[in-house]
Formats: structure tokens, sequence, C-alpha cells
């Protein structure tokens, strides 16, 4: 299969299986405490894990030392991830929640021209600047100004593009299963020690089935993200993650009976608008690159 189609497969699959879990865990959220569903999902998804990697031998740390750091560094951003993103979860729609993370293209190429250096055009810039006012638009501050909860939602974005950028430094060399089993592990472990400020309560046999869900979920989540950005060409793949908000958008209302009104679907549609703008840009500023070196 072509590498362009095998990541623009995996970034599908990967938003499904977020989308998913996001579902179950916000389902569960209400008759759980946060930390402990975390720390019983992890659970499951780090064995799960690891035995898959097991299986197929992708358990070696036969890696420069560079990459251990840039793992570690990841792990320490996919926990932000967990609690910022979950925390705005059950306190949001899904599909709001899920609209702000939309802007991840946006904030990639901004980030990458911030920390790496890289050339960002006043096109591309003025689409950032329009895909930010789209988030203002989602995550509306009331007369009190942002809500916590939709701070917590643009800091999920922040993790999540630090975590992108630090994924896209790895060498070649690191298993994407290493990776997958290391932030899996991270985010139990931390959401374990965090369970004991909250306390647990007994689980009933529906809450279970949907945790253990959840679990296989977010073990697809987890791998697909880290060999979605290993494979193919970025502007061709990253604009399949908007498929995402598709899913929020039908879950959240088949399951919880959501439908965002009218100025968030505004807000979306100019923050997807920006991001498959900026990403057609720098897909033909590569594209010219390659033609002058050639």
């Amino acid at each position: 299969m072509a590498p362009n189609l095998t990541g623009a497969l995996l970034m599908m699959g990967s938003m499904a299986a977020f989308t998913v879990n996001d579902t179950l865990v916000k389902a569960v959220g209400a008759d759980l405490p946060l930390f402990q569903l975390v720390t019983l999902r992890g659970i499951l998804a780090t064995v799960l894990i690891y035995a898959l990697a097991g299986h197929l031998g992708a358990l070696h740390l036969r890696f420069p030392r560079r990459d251990k750091v840039l793992i570690l560094l990841r792990c320490m951003t996919e926990i932000g991830v967990t609690f910022f993103f979950l925390t705005a979860l059950m306190h949001m729609p899904l599909a709001n929640v899920t609209a702000v993370l939309q802007a991840l293209p946006l904030t990639v190429t901004l980030g990458a021209a911030l920390v790496f250096g890289e050339q960002v055009g006043w096109r591309r810039m003025t689409a950032i600047g329009i895909g930010f006012l789209g988030m203002l638009l989602i995550v509306r501050p009331g007369p009190d100004g942002f809500s916590i909860h939709a701070i917590y939602a643009l800091m999920s974005v922040v993790c999540i593009t630090a975590r992108d950028l630090l994924t896209r430094r790895m060498s070649a060399e690191v298993p994407s299963m290493v990776v997958t089993l290391a932030t899996s592990l991270a985010v139990t472990l931390t959401a374990a020690l965090a369970s004991v400020t909250t306390g647990w309560v007994p689980v009933s046999a529906e809450s279970g089935v949907l945790i253990v869900a959840a679990a296989g979920f977010i073990l697809m989540g987890y791998l697909f993200s880290v060999m979605v950005m290993r494979v193919g060409e970025v502007g061709f793949v990253a604009p399949f993650r908007y498929s995402g908000l598709i899913w929020a958008l039908l879950l959240g209302w088949a399951v919880f009976g959501d439908w965002p009104d009218p100025v968030t679907l505004l807000g979306a549609g100019l923050v997807v608008a920006a991001g498959l703008f900026t990403l057609f840009r720098e897909r033909a500023r590569q594209d010219a690159a390659n033609t002058r070196h050639t």
C-alpha cells in the first residue's frame, strides 16, 4: 500500500478510535472518579499493548539516547493531554471539545515555526489567525471570561501540539510500540497516584464493560497516532484528522443528545477551513521546493 494511503487510513483510524474512546469515557465518567477511570482503563490498555508488542518482537531499547529523552518528554505531554482533555470532556459537549482539537494542524505549523525555525508565509499565518478566531467562537467566553473547562480544552491542544512535534523528531529506529507502551504506562501510573487523593468507588458491570471497550480503543488510538506521524507526507495525511469531528458530531448527538449551536458550528467551520488551507499551502510549498531541486 502506498505510504500516503497508509497514512490516511491510519489517521482516520486514529481519529475514530480516540473519538469512540472519548464517548465511552464520558459515559462512564458520570459514575466513576476521573483518575480511577483513567487508571482502570490504563491498566487494561497497558497489558494489551505489552502483549501485542511482545508478540511483534518490538520491545527493545536499541536506539539513540536522544530518542529516549524524546520519549520521556512525549510521555509528559501525554499526561497533560489526558488530564486537560478528559476534564474538559466531562463538562463540555463531545463535539465542542473535539472541534477545539481541529486546530492542531494550525498549532503544529505555528509550533514548527517558533521551535524549529520553519518558514511560515503570511498566507498561512493569516489562516492560523482565522483558525484561532474560530476557536474563540467554540469556547466563547461568558460574562466572567473563559470557563475553566474551556481553558482545559485549549491546554490540551498545547500539549498535543508538543507531543506531535516531539514525535516528528524521533528517529526511524524507535519502534512505535515502545513509544505507545511508554505513553500508556506513564499515563496509568500518574493517574493511579492521583487517584489516591480522590478515592475509589465500586464499579458496576455495565461500567466495567465500557472501560474494557475504552481500553481497546485507546490502544488503537495510541498506536495509530504514533504510526501516522511517521508514514506518508504530512500535507496529504493531516487533513484526514478532521474525520474525528464527524465522528464527534454523530456520537455526541446519538449518545448524549448534544448538537452544537450555530455559532459553535461556525467556529468549527472556520477552524477546519483554516487548517485545510494551511495544509494546502504547506503541500504547495514543498512541491515548489522539490521542483527547484530537480
